[in-house]
């Protein structure tokens, strides 16, 4: 067992006995990791509480890390990124409540990648600070392939459609996997650009729900036990 002093981005939680929780992290040092946090829905004064462990707040902890990929413990919190509007906005709740969802459904890493770390805090305290954020997790959900090896090759940008299973462009518009048209270019439009550049890119909201739904079959054809977020139908409703 080794006592590390890492940040963490908690993926979320789950109720373990009538007192504690596991929570799900990914850490700057070792990637992913559960915690069993003992009593902490017992009310107490001091010492760690429910509300360090909402999905996706920013920690530093000092914590028990086991060898052998049992739970861990977590000795001393605090969070290090408090945000000033997420927790009081509706609208970015849900897209917190949806991106952690699909961030645990997607990072099976248990060591470090300080790189998927740094995008995950930047983009998170982006989300915190901006008020136009309705394409946000569109953008944040296409450049998150770039970490999970399948971001899209866009070096042949002229053909006519993009083969969602080999994540190239292609001229074979017959293929079940080619989006083509509408689709192809709405998907297109996000291509290549970062955060600061989201509000210039217009979407209906019928174009908004589109590229989701092309986004998350892209992420079906990539990660095997990738499963429909239950948090979609609420994102969609907030949108809509």
């Amino acid at each position: 067992m080794a006592i590390v002093s890492t940040k963490a981005i908690v993926l979320g939680s789950l109720k373990y006995s009538d007192t504690s929780l596991i929570v799900k992290c990914f850490t700057e040092e070792d990637g992913l990791k559960s915690y069993l946090i003992r009593g902490v829905l017992k009310a107490k004064k001091t010492g760690l509480k429910v509300a360090h462990f909402q999905p996706l707040t920013q920690l530093k902890i000092v914590a028990n890390h086991n060898l052998k990929n049992s739970l861990n413990s977590i000795r001393e919190v605090q969070v290090i990124h408090p945000y000033k509007t997420i927790h009081l906005d509706i609208v970015k709740q849900s897209v917190i409540f949806f991106l952690s969802e699909i961030l645990s459904n997607s990072i099976q890493e248990e060591e470090q990648n300080k790189d998927l770390y740094q995008y995950l805090e930047t983009a998170f305290i982006w989300l915190d600070e901006h008020e136009k954020i309705t394409n946000f997790h569109l953008l944040f959900l296409l450049n998150f392939t770039s970490f999970l090896g399948f971001y899209p090759d866009v070096s042949q940008k002229d053909k006519k459609g993009f083969n969602l299973l080999e994540g190239n462009f292609s001229d074979d518009v017959f293929d079940k996997n080619v989006i083509t048209n509408n689709n192809f270019y709405q998907f297109k439009k996000l291509l290549g650009i970062n955060f600061d550049a989201i509000e210039k890119v217009s979407f209906s909201k019928k174009e908004r729900q589109l590229v989701l739904q092309i986004i998350i079959q892209y992420f079906k054809l990539h990660l095997g036990n990738f499963k429909n977020p239950k948090s979609l139908q609420v994102l969609e409703t907030i949108f809509s």
